[in-house]
C-alpha cells in the first residue's frame, strides 16, 4: 500500500546522528507530521543531542517527547493517542566497542526496545515500519561484497547479535501479524553532526590538537563509508515503498544502504589531513574484538528498489564533515 497525503511518522532516535538529518528533511518538506523520539542517554555527550535538537527548532507538524523505547506502557500509550502512519525506528544503543563493556544497555534498547516498537505497530497497525539494522549482522562472513541473500548467523559482537535479532523479530512480526517492515544495513555512515565516538571526529578531534590517532590492524582496513545525506535521501524514497506479501511469503525485507565503493582507512585519513591541513600522528594497533577487516556492500537491491545511487564522493563528505566539525568543535 501507497502513501499518500499528510502522513503521521513516528521517528525514534530523533536526537541521533542519521534521525536528526532524517528529521530535517522530512520537516523541511512541510507536508508531513513528525512525532520525534528519544531517550537523550548518555552514551555520549548530551550536549550534542541537545544541539542536534536545537538546530532541528519547532518547525510546523514537529514535537518532540522524551521518551524510551524500553518503556513498553508509555510506548503504547503513545501509539494509542497519536495513530501513525509510518514508524520510522532509529533509535537503538549505537556502538561495537561498548557492546563489550556493556552488554547489558544493548539488551535494554536494542531488544526491549525494539519489541515496544513492534508491539506499537502490532496492536496500532502502521503502512510501514523502517527500522535500522547494521552492516555488523554480516560477522565474519568470508564473501565480499556484502549480500542480503547470506547468511548472518556469526556475530563478532553483542551489538551485531542484537541487530540480527531485530531482523529475526521483525521478520516473525510481518509474517504474523502483516506488518510491512524494511530493515537497512547500514555500512559505516558519516557526515556533519556525526557521533563523537566514530572514527571521523576520534580522528579529526586528535588531527587537530596533535595527538596520536589509534589505528587498528594497523591501517589494513576497508570501509564502505556512506555519506549520511545518501542515505537519508534513500529512507525518504522507500517511506512510499513498503514491501508486500507478493515480494514473498511475508512482507518484510532488509536492504543494504552504502556506497558499494570501499576506501582504504588511510586513504580515509589522508583525506581527512587534507581537508584539515594538518598531518595525523598515527598509533598503529593491532585489531580490536569485534571489528571486521572490510566492509563492503552489494546495492543492487536498493538500486532496484528505489533507484539508490549515492552521489556524494569522499572528498565532498569530508568536506562537509570538517566545515561542520570546525564550527561546532573549535568555533
Amino acid at each position: 500500500m501507497a502513501l499518500s497525503g499528510r502522513v503521521k511518522i513516528l521517528l525514534s532516535g530523533v536526537a541521533g546522528f542519521v534521525g536528526y538529518h532524517l528529521a530535517k528533511v522530512l520537516t523541511s518538506k512541510g507536508f508531513h507530521e513528525v512525532v520525534g523520539i528519544d531517550n537523550l542517554n548518555d552514551y555520549y555527550p548530551v550536549s550534542l543531542k541537545e544541539a542536534r535538537l536545537a538546530d532541528l527548532g519547532n518547525p510546523p507538524g514537529f514535537r518532540f517527547l522524551p521518551m524510551d523505547l524500553a518503556n513498553r506502557e508509555a510506548v503504547l500509550e503513545l501509539f494509542a493517542e497519536e495513530g501513525f502512519d509510518l514508524v520510522l525506528a532509529m533509535g537503538a544503543q549505537a556502538g561495537v566497542r561498548y557492546s563489550i563493556e556493556n552488554p547489558a544497555a544493548y539488551f535494554s534498547s536494542n531488544l526491549a526496545g525494539f519489541f515496544s516498537l513492534l508491539e506499537g505497530c502490532r496492536q496500532f497497525p502502521v503502512k510501514h515500519l523502517i527500522y535500522a539494522s547494521s552492516s555488523s549482522v554480516y560477522g565474519r562472513s568470508g564473501e565480499i561484497p556484502f549480500s542480503e541473500s547470506q547468511k548472518t548467523d556469526q556475530p563478532v559482537s553483542f551489538y551485531a547479535a542484537t541487530k540480527q535479532c531485530n531482523e529475526v523479530m521483525a521478520h516473525a512480526y510481518s509474517e504474523i501479524y502483516k506488518i510491512p517492515a524494511t530493515g537497512l544495513r547500514f555500512f559505516t555512515v558519516y557526515g556533519p553532526w556525526g557521533r563523537p565516538d566514530m572514527a571521523p571526529i576520534l580522528f579529526a578531534s586528535a588531527i587537530s590538537q596533535g595527538k596520536p590517532i589509534k589505528v587498528f590492524n594497523h591501517g589494513k582496513m576497508r570501509r564502505d563509508f556512506t555519506y549520511v545525506g545518501d542515505v537519508v535521501k534513500a529512507i525518504v524514497r522507500l517511506m512510499d515503498c513498503p514491501p508486500t506479501a507478493s515480494n514473498g511469503p511475508s512482507p518484510c525485507r532488509v536492504c543494504n544502504i552504502g556506497k558499494g565503493a570501499p576506501v582504504d582507512l588511510m586513504d580515509f585519513i589522508r583525506t581527512l589531513e587534507r581537508h584539515l591541513q594538518k598531518k595525523a600522528v598515527l598509533d598503529m594497533h593491532p585489531m580490536q574484538p569485534g571489528d571486521m577487516e572490510e566492509t563492503f556492500c552489494d546495492i543492487s537491491k536498493l538500486q532496484e528498489l528505489i533507484g539508490y545511487h549515492p552521489k556524494t564522493d569522499l572528498d565532498t563528505g569530508i568536506g562537509e564533515f570538517v566545515e561542520w566539525f570546525r564550527s561546532y568543535y573549535e568555533s
